[in-house]
C-alpha cells in the first residue's frame, strides 16, 4: 500500500503531490519568518548576527515539510532540534532575549509535522515516542507557565487527533469498497445461478410439452403408413414419421446442450480481448492490441459491453475493410472504460458477398446497448479514408443493471 493516504487526495493531488508539498512548505516559511520578525515568539527586542543567522536556520527547518510525506519523523526531529537550539540559546546560555519571555518559540510548523507520523507512517509506536519528545520541546516543562503548557499541547496535539480521524476515515471508505465489490461479485454469482436454473427450467419444459407434440406426430404418422391405402400416402407418412424421430433426436441434444453447465468463466469481458485480436489476426487482418490501465477496473457488465463493441468492431472491418489494419486501444481508469478501434482503408476490392451479409443495423445496436450503460458511441470515416469507432464507458455498473 502507498504511504499516500490523504484522505482528501484526489486524481489532481496524486499527480502534483510534490509541487503540494514544496507548496505549502514555503507558504509556512513565510509564515514562520514573518510571525518572528513580528515578535510573536523567539525574536529579541536588539536582534544580532546570531539572531539573523537562526532565522535562516529556522526557514529551512520549516521548509523540511515538503519532505512530510516521505519522512514524517524526519521533519518532527528537525523542527524539535531547532525549537530545542533556541530554548538553550536563550535559557541557560542566555545568548538570545527574546523580546516577549512568554511567548511559545516553536514555530507555526510544528502543528503541521506532528500530523505526520501518525498519518504517514505504519508504526505507531515510533511515532508516538517521537510525538512525546516533540511536545516535551515545545512546552518546555522546565520553565513552566499555563500559556507555554497549553499552547504547547495545542500545537502538537491537534494535528495527531487529526491525523488518528482521518486515517480512521480512510480505513472506512477502504471497508465499504471492499464490502461493495464483494456484494457486486455476490450478485454476479447469484445472477449466474439464475441464469443456470432458468435454462435448466427452459430445457425441461420443452423437453415436456415439444417432445409430448412430435412423439404424437411420429405415432400418427406411422399409423398412418400402416393403414394407407396408397403407396404414395404410405411414403409421405414414412418421411412424416422419419422427419419427426430426427427432430426428437435434435431436440434431445439441444436440451442437453441447455442442461450443461457452462465449463469455467465464459462470459466475455474485457479479458477476452486478445481472443478478439488473435482470431482477426488468423484470418488475415493485422491488428494490433494497445491496454493501458488495470482491467479490473471495468464492472462485468461493462466488461460484457465493452467485448461486444470490440467483436462488431472487428466484424465489420473484416467485411467493409478487407486488407486494412487496426488498432484497438483500450484505457482503464476509475471513472471510465474508453475503448477505441481505428482501421486504416482498405487495401483489396469489398467482397459483396460479406459484405451484403448483415442487417447493416449492428452500430445503431452498439449505441442502444452502450447507451443503456450510461455510455457514449462516436463512429465515422476519418480524413484517411479510414474509420474509427470510439467507446466511452463508465467503469463501474452494477451487475444486476438491466442489459440489452
Amino acid at each position: 500500500m502507498s504511504d499516500d493516504r490523504g484522505a482528501c487526495d484526489g486524481p489532481w493531488h496524486r499527480r502534483h503531490r510534490l509541487a503540494v508539498d514544496v507548496t505549502v512548505a514555503a507558504a509556512f516559511v513565510l509564515l514562520d519568518t514573518g510571525t518572528t520578525l513580528t515578535g510573536a515568539t523567539w525574536w529579541p527586542g536588539h536582534p544580532g548576527t546570531l539572531a539573523w543567522v537562526m532565522l535562516g536556520v529556522q526557514a529551512l527547518a520549516c521548509a523540511s515539510l515538503a519532505l512530510r510525506r516521505i519522512a514524517p519523523l524526519t521533519v518532527v526531529g528537525v523542527l524539535g532540534a531547532f525549537t530545542l537550539a533556541v530554548t538553550l540559546l536563550i535559557s541557560p546560555a542566555g545568548v538570545l532575549k527574546p523580546a516577549h519571555p512568554g511567548n511559545v518559540w516553536a514555530p507555526l510548523s510544528t502543528m503541521l509535522a506532528a500530523y505526520g507520523p501518525l498519518f504517514y507512517r505504519r508504526s505507531r509506536r515510533t511515532a508516538y515516542l517521537a510525538l512525546a519528545a516533540f511536545t516535551l520541546v515545545v512546552m518546555r516543562p522546565w520553565d513552566p507557565s499555563v500559556t507555554n503548557v497549553m499552547v504547547g499541547l495545542l500545537r502538537t496535539g491537534v494535528g495527531p487527533l487529526l491525523a488518528l480521524y482521518f486515517d480512521a476515515r480512510r480505513r472506512l471508505v477502504h471497508a465499504l469498497v471492499e464490502r461493495a465489490e464483494r456484494a457486486e461479485r455476490e450478485r454476479h454469482l447469484l445472477a449466474e445461478q439464475a441464469r443456470a436454473e432458468e435454462r435448466a427450467r427452459l430445457a425441461g419444459e420443452m423437453h415436456d410439452v415439444v417432445t409430448h407434440r412430435v412423439s404424437l406426430m411420429v405415432l400418427q404418422a406411422g399409423a398412418l403408413k400402416v393403414t394407407a391405402p396408397d403407396a404414395a400416402t404410405r411414403q409421405a407418412a414414412e418421411e412424416l414419421r422419419s422427419a419427426g424421430c430426427q427432430a426428437l433426436e435434435e431436440l434431445r441434444d439441444l436440451v442437453g446442450i441447455l442442461r450443461t453447465a457452462p465449463q469455467g468463466d465464459q462470459t466475455p469481458s474485457v479479458a477476452g480481448f486478445a481472443d478478439l485480436v488473435a482470431e482477426s489476426v488468423a484470418v488475415g487482418i493485422p491488428t494490433e492490441l494497445i491496454e493501458e490501465g488495470d482491467p479490473a477496473l471495468a464492472s462485468p457488465v461493462v466488461g460484457r459491453t465493452a467485448y461486444r463493441v470490440l467483436r462488431e468492431a472487428l466484424t465489420n472491418v473484416r467485411k467493409h475493410a478487407p486488407g486494412a489494419r487496426v488498432r484497438v486501444r483500450v484505457e482503464y481508469d476509475t471513472a471510465h472504460v474508453r475503448l477505441t478501434v481505428r482501421n486504416t482503408p482498405p487495401a483489396g476490392r469489398h467482397r459483396s458477398a460479406l459484405a451484403a451479409t448483415g442487417s447493416g443495423l449492428g452500430i445503431a445496436h452498439l449505441r442502444q446497448r452502450i447507451e443503456v450503460v450510461h455510455g457514449t458511441l462516436r463512429a465515422g470515416p476519418c480524413s484517411d479514408g479510414g474509420f474509427s469507432l470510439e467507446a466511452t464507458l463508465p467503469a463501474f455498473v452494477p451487475t444486476a443493471q438491466t442489459e440489452v
